[in-house]
């Protein structure tokens, strides 16, 4: 490394090849296959941008092991992330034609409220908030949040009722 710096480009060389092989087997302990060529290729590309950090007074191999570690510690952190689950060919999905239509007869009758009800109906009755949780999530007081659920629950009955006679 001490001539790479000092602009021998073959010697530079011949510490990338030498330098590969143990990058592999490093990986190959902490990833899994698919990911290790990438953790390869991104720690050289690491050695090669942060090569004037390095003290030729001191050991290389730490050196080289702290950059490893930490392009590790990234693919960690993407893995984490970016966690997939691999499914098998012949899993069965139900149809979801039911619930899409549930979702937009929903969506349609709340649009019929006043927007202060539609909201705490959606946020207390549809998403699991509770009635302090939508009060600071809406501004209304927690009183009135109750009063706008019960007047838009009552007027999604009428509105219901009326179309089942209707029909």
């Amino acid at each position: 490394m001490a001539a790479a710096q000092g602009g021998d480009a073959g010697a530079y060389r011949v510490l990338l090849e030498q330098l590969r092989p143990w990058l592999l087997g490093y990986f190959r302990r902490r990833l899994p296959p698919d990911l290790v060529e990438d953790a390869v290729q991104e720690t050289m590309a690491a050695i090669h941008a942060k090569r004037h950090t390095y003290q030729s007074d001191r050991p290389i191999g730490p050196w080289i092991a702290a950059i490893a570690k930490y392009k590790w510690v990234d693919r960690l952190r993407e893995m984490k992330r970016s966690s997939t689950v691999e499914l098998p060919e012949d899993l069965c999905v139900e149809d979801h034609g039911s619930a899409v239509t549930s979702a937009t007869l929903l969506g349609r009758l709340l649009s019929q409220l006043r927007p202060a009800q539609a909201d705490a109906i959606r946020l207390v009755k549809i998403d699991g908030l509770s009635i302090e949780e939508a009060s600071t999530k809406t501004g209304q007081s927690a009183s009135l949040v109750k009063v706008n659920i019960h007047r838009g629950l009552a007027r999604l009955t009428r509105i219901v009722q009326d179309q089942d006679h209707a029909d």
